[in-house]
């Protein structure tokens, strides 16, 4: 495994985890919590097929540390840049090729939120909590979290939930569509690990990558050109498919 700056990093069958590891909160230390140009060496890898993100101990993320955010202002760093970052980690994440799911136990808030969002698939613990606590501080969600979140459960929810600024159980979450399964907390990684490996195991990466390729640029493209990018890329397989057999043949 590796670590940086309370991130690890580890691949298994083909499936990347990575675990944010600041205990016992699992704070993120920075808007941008992993170096893009890491995120990047690590997605790389020839043998990934999709990834699990995870928190260590009993906690996925609590967010942000308020108190290091207020000290980077006042220490007249550019915030704007720092949350920049953040959200060029989370878009990257959000459009990457392979599968991304997020394995949430005990705390989800702020920042660990936003991370959670900016994945496919999401699964939490019965134990697992949720909440925008932004709002209680003068401040919003700055990642992308609110615009996620609209998508997902929709513009009456959202409101609530980001001015409220309450927290909510795992059972709310996924009647809202917040998350999309809810497993007991000592069963929560074994079933995460299980569900992405047995949809991606034995599948060619390309067949991967154009599958989820059609599935991001449905949402923002009208039917016809889905469905024309759809076929395109089918076609594109079956030359392959076609050629290789012809050359094992």
């Amino acid at each position: 495994m590796e670590q940086l700056d309370g991130i690890g990093w580890a691949i298994r069958k083909g499936i990347g985890i990575i675990t944010i590891d600041n205990p016992p909160e699992n704070y993120l230390r920075s808007p941008d919590f992993i170096p893009l140009a890491v995120l990047k060496k690590w997605t790389s890898a020839e043998e990934l097929r999709g990834i699990i993100i995870t928190g260590a101990g009993k906690q996925f993320s609590a967010g942000g540390n308020l108190e290091f955010l207020f000290s980077m202002i006042r220490e007249c760093e550019n915030i704007s840049k720092r949350m920049a970052k953040g959200k060029k980690v989370l878009d990257y994440i959000e459009n990457l090729d392979i599968p991304v799911v997020s394995a949430i136990r005990g705390v989800c808030f702020g920042g660990g939120l936003e991370i959670a969002l900016a994945t496919h698939v999401r699964i939490c613990s019965d134990n697992a909590l949720f909440a925008f606590p932004e709002s209680n501080h003068g401040l919003i969600p700055g990642l992308g979290g609110i615009a996620r979140s609209n998508e997902l459960t929709g513009f009456r929810k959202s409101l609530e939930m980001v001015l409220g600024g309450d927290m909510i159980s795992a059972a709310e979450a996924l009647e809202m569509k917040l998350v999309d399964y809810i497993v007991p907390k000592n069963e929560l990684h074994k079933f995460a690990f299980n569900y992405l490996y047995n949809i991606v195991k034995d599948r060619p990466l390309p067949v991967i990558r154009s599958v989820m390729k059609v599935l991001r640029c449905a949402g923002g493209m009208n039917p016809g050109d889905a469905m024309n990018l759809e076929t395109k890329l089918f076609c594109e397989l079956a030359m392959e498919e076609a050629n290789r057999r012809k050359r094992e043949g």
